[in-house]
C-alpha cells in the first residue's frame, strides 16, 4: 500500500514539475515576443515562414485525408441513429456543428502533434546532442529566440488555418456521403448543415485550435532541448513529446469547451 500511494505521489510531483517547467518556457517565448516589438531582428520572419511551410504546407494533404474520412464516418453512424427516428435530415446538422466546435480542431492538432510535434523534438533533441544548442549559448545567443519563438509562432499560425481546411474536408465528407449513401437532396442537406452554426462554434474551434498549437510547440521544444543521452535519449523524448502533447490536448480540450459553453455567454 505504502508503495502504492508512494507512486501516486512520484507520479503527481512529476506531473506539477513537468507544469512547471513548460509554464516556465511560455513565459521565455512572451517575453522574447515582447521584446521584439522594441528591438529589431529579434525574431527573423524568413525563419517563421521557413517552419510555416514545413509545418502547413507539407500537412495539408494528410490534414484532408483524415478529414473527409471523419466527416463520413461521422456522417454514417449519425445517420443510422438518427434514421431510427426519422431524422437523417438532421445529419448535416450533426456533422457540421460537432466538426468546428470539437473535431476539426481535434484532428488538425493531434495529425500536427505526432507530425510536427515529433519533428520538431527530434531536431532540437539532436542539436542538443551535438552541442549546438550550448554552441549558441557560448557565443552570446539566446537558444529560445533563436529556435523556439520561431516554431511557436508558426505553428500557432498554422494550426487555425488547417483547422479551416479540416472543418471543410469533414463538412464535404459529409456531404458526399449524404447525397450518395443516404439520399438527401444536396440543397436540403446544406441548408441543413449550415443553419444550426452560429459564429461561437467557429471562432471557439479556430481560439482552441491556437491553443492546442501552442501546447504542441511547447512541450515538443521542451522535450527536445531536454534530451540527454544521445541517440536513445532522442528517441525517448520524441516518443515523449508526442503521447504528452495528445494527452495535454484532450485536457485543455475539456478546460476550454467548459469555459467557452458553460462559463461564458453566447
Amino acid at each position: 500500500m505504502r508503495d502504492f500511494f508512494g507512486r501516486i505521489g512520484e507520479n503527481c510531483a512529476f506531473v506539477f514539475s513537468g507544469v512547471a517547467r513548460l509554464s516556465g518556457l511560455l513565459g521565455e517565448v512572451i517575453s522574447v515576443i515582447f521584446r521584439s516589438f522594441t528591438q529589431k531582428k529579434t525574431i527573423k520572419a524568413k525563419h517563421i515562414f521557413h517552419q510555416m511551410v514545413l509545418m502547413g504546407v507539407d500537412s495539408a494533404g494528410i490534414i484532408c485525408l483524415v478529414g473527409i474520412s471523419v466527416g463520413m464516418v461521422l456522417a454514417l453512424q449519425s445517420a443510422y441513429q438518427l434514421k431510427q427516428m426519422g431524422a437523417e435530415i438532421y445529419t448535416g446538422a450533426l456533422v457540421s456543428v460537432s466538426v468546428t466546435r470539437e473535431l476539426g480542431p481535434l484532428i488538425a492538432s493531434i495529425v500536427l502533434a505526432g507530425r510536427v510535434g515529433a519533428r520538431l523534438a527530434a531536431e532540437l533533441g539532436t542539436m542538443k546532442v551535438q552541442e549546438e544548442v550550448d554552441a549558441l549559448t557560448t557565443m552570446g545567443l539566446n537558444p529560445i529566440q533563436y529556435l523556439v519563438v520561431p516554431r511557436c509562432l508558426s505553428l500557432v499560425m498554422v494550426l487555425p488555418c488547417l483547422t479551416v481546411i479540416a472543418d471543410v474536408m469533414a463538412i464535404l465528407g459529409g456531404f458526399l456521403i449524404g447525397i450518395t449513401g443516404i439520399g438527401i437532396n444536396p440543397y436540403l442537406y446544406l441548408a441543413k448543415s449550415f443553419d444550426p452554426l452560429v459564429l461561437k462554434d467557429i471562432y471557439s474551434g479556430l481560439g482552441k485550435s491556437g491553443i492546442f498549437a501552442m501546447v504542441v510547440a511547447l512541450v515538443s521544444c521542451h522535450q527536445g532541448l531536454s534530451v540527454e543521452g544521445g541517440a536513445e535519449g532522442v528517441g525517448k523524448a520524441t516518443t515523449q513529446a508526442v503521447v504528452i502533447s495528445i494527452v495535454l490536448i484532450i485536457v485543455v480540450d475539456c478546460l476550454a469547451t467548459a469555459v467557452l459553453y458553460y462559463a461564458l455567454p453566447a
